[in-house]
């Protein structure tokens, strides 16, 4: 029984077998079965470590079972994330744009292949892990709380880091800038004390161009939310800003109307988070 067990989980390794969910199933049942035989009544320490192994492989090759287009969206939230960080590590160059009374500023500079970015610099008097709630568990909340956006809709969740989503953006006053929508892969990580949220533009075959919308475009755009070296109950807040809105619109109006979205976004967050906390307490008197 042992050599067609191991010949049962030999297979599963070559990639035509990889993605069997019924065979990778019955190869860990198999081994499972032949770990107990072997242990007898009274099952050994390295029989244990074995099952523990065997059980986060199996579980290693659930979440690696992804389809080709799957795949792709993760790598497209990946590079969406280390373009992201490799603007922002480059501080030359920026220039400003605006610098509202509360400190709050917007900076922009023209990249080769990009062209325009902007780049948001406040500091809010939230926890990263907080910020990355509302944004991240909470993104579909948004249109709640935010009159630049009509709605955020997670289309497809892949893994634990990627998502694919659809944004409706409102008209801006005046209807200077028409109702634009967006198809977005995101990528949410954490490292250490950091917190990100990357993306850009991609195609979702379900989610064709809508009426009444312009298919705008965007990326690679990241938030970036870190402790204050000055007080870790607050967070550096950045967000790196890269976007085609598309149409026969002017270069003033939409450097214009970006660095005042992302200065309006900066106050309708603390405002959301102010209301959150607010909320919290009362419930807990």
């Amino acid at each position: 029984m042992l050599p067609a067990t191991f010949k049962l989980c030999a297979g599963i390794s070559y990639r035509h077998t990889r993605n069997m969910t019924g065979l990778r199933k019955t190869a860990m049942v198999a081994i499972n079965h032949e770990l107990s035989r072997l242990s007898g009544p009274g099952p050994s320490g390295w029989i244990n470590q074995v099952r523990r192994r065997s059980s986060l492989l199996s579980s290693r090759i659930e979440e690696r079972a992804y389809s080709e287009m799957d795949m792709s969206y993760i790598k497209q939230g990946e590079e969406a994330l280390q373009k992201s960080i490799s603007i922002l590590s480059d501080q030359d160059g920026w220039q400003t744009e605006t610098v509202a009374a509360n400190g709050d500023k917007v900076l922009s500079k023209v990249l080769p292949d990009i062209g325009k970015v902007f780049k948001l610099e406040v500091l809010l008097d939230q926890q990263p892990d907080n910020l990355y709630g509302e944004l991240v568990d909470n993104m579909e909340q948004m249109g709640e709380w935010n009159p630049n956006v009509k709605q955020v809709k997670i289309l497809q969740r892949i893994g634990q880091d990627t998502m694919v989503t659809h944004e409706m953006a409102a008209e801006t006053p005046g209807n200077v800038v028409g109702p634009r929508d967006f198809v977005s892969v995101r990528c949410a990580k954490r490292r250490g004390s950091t917190c990100f949220l990357a993306g850009m533009s991609t195609h979702y075959a379900g989610m064709p161009e809508q009426k009444g919308f312009v298919r705008a475009e965007n990326g690679p755009t990241c938030i970036v939310m870190r402790p204050s070296t000055e007080d870790p109950n607050k967070t550096k807040f950045t967000w790196l800003l890269s976007i085609d809105l598309k149409g026969w619109i002017p270069k003033t109006i939409i450097n214009r109307v970006l660095s005042q979205t992302q200065v309006d976004f900066a106050q309708h967050l603390r405002q959301r988070m102010a209301a959150g906390y607010s909320m919290e307490a009362a419930q807990a008197c």
